[in-house]
């Protein structure tokens, strides 16, 4: 298989829109900011709990606490891998005990990814409850997990991928949907 058709999803105006619409909805179901903190997944997930936690304080007009968590050692597939894990930062320069913890992800899928930051935020402390948000929800999931906040349900099939690109400034921004196309002779 290689990488055949891609299909923007969002543009940047469109992330702009969905993440200021999950801001909103974060900060209903919480009845406002207090006692709530942010932390991204490395690496696609930083960038958008950044975000969030700037329009939080465009809103409210209060500084969220915003960290990040790398879960490569905490993945189920690391005696598989058949690799060595990079390993990123993890920074999360506030206790998390009996805070409202939004967990913020780029792609949901099969819900690995989320069990092992599920299981580093443990490592951390004791909150008084994980929330997930997502910018994309793909399906497939292997484990019973759901996001309580979602941006964009996107079904796919298991040969397609969905791209979050976060690089540059924002106006850059884009979902993308790629499709495998089989190799010749497949």
């Amino acid at each position: 298989m290689k990488k055949g058709i891609r299909k923007v999803i969002l543009d940047a105006k469109g992330m702009e829109r969905v993440l200021s619409r999950l801001t909103h909805e974060i900060l209903e179901k919480n009845k406002g900011a207090e006692d709530l903190v942010l932390v991204g997944i490395m690496s696609g997930g930083v960038p958008l709990s950044r975000f969030i936690q700037e329009k939080i304080r465009t809103i409210e007009g209060l500084e969220v606490p915003a960290g990040y968590v790398d879960i490569t050692l905490y993945r189920d597939d690391l005696s598989r891998a058949g690799y060595q894990p990079r390993l990123k930062r993890t920074e999360i320069p506030f206790s998390i005990d009996e805070k409202k913890v939004v967990l913020v992800d780029d792609v949901l899928f099969t819900g690995r990814t989320i069990r092992a930051a599920l299981d580093a935020l443990i490592d951390f402390g004791r909150p008084r409850n994980i929330q997930l948000a997502v910018l994309m929800d793909r399906g497939h999931r292997e484990l019973p997990i759901r996001a309580d906040y979602v941006g964009r349900n996107v079904p796919t099939s298991r040969s397609e991928t969905v791209e979050v690109a976060v690089q540059g400034g924002r106006e850059d921004w884009k979902v993308l949907l790629n499709e495998s196309t089989p190799a010749k002779g497949e």
